[in-house]
């Protein structure tokens, strides 16, 4: 089961060298930021930690970045996970969610600000693209809901500090969150809405995936943790949220209120300009008497949030495939960790059934996605280890037969940095590689498995040193 609360994972990370803390007073205006930047810019995946921050200059709070995407070992470890684990259980999930329950009472509410002592300035903000950025930003999961329904929306929405009491929220039509905000203005009614800071991991991890919509991200929250999410209602608006997260910082977005939102670091890697965007008064805010603030790292890749976002939509694309499709000879699939989702290259492992069928598959992912870059190879490649892969495109792949250009799609908003936009319209195009076998091979030039075995025992025995057999070697050697 998934842990129930963010600070357990915390501990538990802590422990296994996964999150690193810091206890020099540090500059939220810039410092935090960039230290967790060298997290992800300068260590492998397996070096990788998040970070706690203290100490943090302007508040009583510690500040917590990174610790949930630091890598797939400590995605894997937010759901109580082996690293295998991860596509089955979010498959599991989505085609069994669980709906959350309410509670009356919550560690989200010890402490309880309202009015004017309801300050967004006693929270350990970041700047997180510090010279570049238009200014400190929450960046977490943001709730919203639908006039007269109750219907709540979750996502990440950017939201800029303005003031103590005020803030730009990146609420862009056509997301669900401006959607079911619009419903409340339609009436000359201020739109309620509310951001949760350091949830239970799973509530979190759900949040950043897109999700179809009328998916409920708190009911697939709820599968991937194994229980249902606990919820309790806002002290100033009825949004429903999180009890057992950290901090809550409630608002309202009042009809024709707009600012200036941006510019901001977006995933992409690039500076993103930003425009006009709704405006929240803050009304209250809500947390842990010991509350730890959480803000999700993205800007440049690696990053958190690509590693967030790939392996939820990942899995949320392998769902499709397998089960809205039928697909079931479809077995895992992977986004690279450089647009999350967004733009990504996504590896996907199946036992083709028949001539052309992988690269079916491959279309099908391209229609059903975001992906820019699509490879199908045989279930007997690693489908993570890139030098697998690098082996696979040479030896099973021949571009003039295997390759299929999907041209003229719409690409949404600012994405795909190579196109440019005509008429503020961008139109780019998707590449499908079939990297399947398609013709008889030979045996693999390496020894049968039962000598490859008795001269792992032999190098053991020689004092050579440990080590644990990599999938791509132990994928060949069960062929050998």
């Amino acid at each position: 089961m998934s842990y129930r609360t963010f600070r357990d994972f915390a501990a538990v990370a802590e422990q296994q060298g996964l999150l690193r803390r810091v206890s020099k007073p540090v500059d939220p205006s810039w410092e935090p930021a960039a230290m967790v930047k060298w997290a992800f810019q300068g260590l492998s995946d397996d070096e990788r930690f998040g970070i706690l921050f203290e100490n943090v200059e302007g508040s009583d709070l510690s500040l917590c970045s990174g610790a949930l995407g630091a890598s797939r070992k400590a995605y894997a470890l937010a759901l109580g996970l082996e690293e295998a684990e991860i596509n089955p259980r979010w498959e599991s999930a989505l085609v069994n969610p669980l709906a959350p329950v309410t509670v009356q009472s919550a560690p989200c509410q010890e402490v309880v600000f309202t009015g004017a002592d309801a300050r967004l300035g006693d929270l350990p903000i970041p700047t997180w693209t510090p010279g570049k950025d238009a200014g400190p930003y929450l960046t977490t999961t943001v709730m919203t809901a639908e006039f007269g329904t109750g219907n709540q929306n979750t996502g990440v929405y950017r939201t800029q500090v303005l003031a103590d009491d005020r803030a730009v929220v990146n609420l862009a039509p056509g997301r669900g969150g401006h959607g079911q905000c619009a419903t409340w203005w339609a009436q000359g009614k201020p739109a309620p809405i509310a951001w949760v800071i350091g949830a239970e991991p799973a509530f979190q991890l759900a949040s950043v995936a897109t999700l179809p919509t009328g998916v409920q991200e708190m009911a697939i929250a709820g599968g991937l943790q194994g229980a249902p999410i606990e919820l309790v209602k806002c002290v100033t608006n009825d949004i429903m949220v999180p009890a057992n997260a950290e901090i809550i910082v409630e608002g309202l977005l009042q009809p024709g209120d707009m600012a200036p939102e941006g510019p901001f670091g977006e995933n992409l890697g690039f500076m993103n300009p930003g425009s006009d965007k709704p405006v929240a008064t803050i009304t209250a805010i809500t947390r842990r008497s010991d509350a730890i603030y959480y803000g999700i790292s993205s800007q440049m890749p690696p990053s958190e949030s690509t590693v967030l976002q790939s392996h939820a939509n990942a899995a949320l694309t392998l769902k499709i495939i397998r089960h809205d499709m039928g697909e079931r000879h479809v077995h895992d699939l992977h986004y690279d960790l450089t647009y999350g989702g967004q733009m990504a290259h996504g590896v996907i492992a199946m036992t083709p059934q028949y001539p052309g069928h992988g690269m079916k598959i491959g279309r099908l992912a391209a229609e059903v996605s975001a992906l820019k870059r699509i490879t199908v190879v045989d279930e007997d490649v690693d489908i993570r280890d890139t030098r697998h892969l690098d082996w696979v495109m040479n030896a099973r792949y021949n571009p003039s037969r295997d390759t299929v250009i999907i041209d003229n799609v719409f690409m949404r908003s600012a994405m795909d940095p190579s196109v440019e936009a005509v008429d503020g319209v961008k139109m780019g195009s998707k590449i499908v590689v079939d990297a399947t076998r398609s013709v008889p091979e030979d045996d693999f030039s390496l020894p049968h498995k039962d000598i490859m075995m008795k001269a792992l025992e032999s190098w053991k025995s020689a004092g050579l040193p440990d080590f644990d057999i990599p999938r791509r070697a132990q994928l060949r050697i069960d062929k050998s």
